[in-house]
């Protein structure tokens, strides 16, 4: 059993705490509202601190899965953050999706203190975690991941070192990409069908056993269908992400027109108020216009 802390409980955060919980570990928690850190202490039978610095107290590895870069700053660093009570020797994983920008700088302030850091951003949405069936790339020193890893196996299905520091992010970054395009790619192919009078469901049933199936395709396609967006990965969350991923390109040198192009049509969905529907909701967009 080992002492452990969680930061951060909200669709992801909840569930993965969770399975260390029924794991067998001493898990305490934090959350901004403190209402659910309570609720969840009382359905896993572990604890709550009322401030990151109270809950990580004692902790031989303290996790984060919080919203953005100046969320995952504010329960790391101050007098109330995590690092001012982690002790020597203890590992801090980030599972949050940050900017290489904010891991390095939290690295280099751990390592400092004597914490190691590893980023660990993960994959595989609400279903993922509460299934324990998440993908989790991961950036940092060698013994720092090998240390982590095996608490991290608990709610993943794929947990692998990429690289030094930093790499972790940039993993994510390239999985945000890839979705990008092909959400964007299932949602003209279901509008073209749409249009042409075919019927969704049967064209999915034959095409996603072939060269353009996918996990969006199989997932996403009858909520797509049925005009239901109220579930999944929120597009402000995704317009976060590419956000990082279109800021990290631009210093890097690479190249992403498509990445750039449905970052615009997903601020056309956020205009259309959907900013908290799932990412596939970029084929509501095509059906309206």
């Amino acid at each position: 059993m080992t002492k452990m802390t969680f930061l951060g409980l909200g669709v992801m955060g909840y569930p993965m705490a969770g399975h260390l919980a029924k794991a067998g570990h001493a898990v305490t928690v934090y959350n901004r509202t403190t209402a659910k850190a309570e609720k969840w202490a009382a359905e896993h039978g572990g604890s709550f601190g009322k401030t990151p610095a109270e809950a990580a107290q004692g902790a031989e590895i303290v996790m984060a899965c919080v919203g953005n870069d100046d969320d995952l700053r504010a329960v790391c660093l101050g007098p109330e953050g995590a690092f001012a009570t982690m002790s020597e020797g203890s590992t801090f994983v980030d599972h949050t999706t940050v900017s290489a920008a904010v891991t390095a700088e939290l690295y280099a302030t751990a390592k400092d203190r004597g914490i190691a850091f590893v980023d660990a951003p993960v994959s595989g949405g609400q279903a993922g975690a509460e299934n324990g069936a998440l993908s989790i790339m991961c950036g940092g020193d060698q013994a720092d991941y090998d240390w982590a890893e095996p608490v991290m196996n608990v709610y993943s299905k794929l947990c692998r070192r990429i690289g030094d520091s930093g790499a972790g992010q940039m993993t994510k970054m390239c999985n945000q990409i890839a979705i990008a395009g092909l959400v964007q790619g299932l949602s003209e192919a279901m509008h073209f069908a749409s249009k042409a009078g075919l019927d969704g469901a049967a064209v999915v049933e034959v095409i996603s056993q072939g060269a353009a199936g996918s996990w969006q395709m199989s997932n996403r396609y009858e909520t797509m269908l049925a005009d239901h967006f109220e579930h999944g990965f929120a597009v402000d969350w995704m317009r976060k992400d590419l956000g990082i991923c279109l800021s990290t390109a631009n210093e890097n040198g690479a190249s992403l027109p498509v990445t750039a192009l449905v970052d615009q049509f997903y601020k056309d969905v956020q205009k259309m108020g959907g900013g908290r529907w799932d990412t596939s909701a970029l084929f509501k967009r095509l059906q309206q216009t």
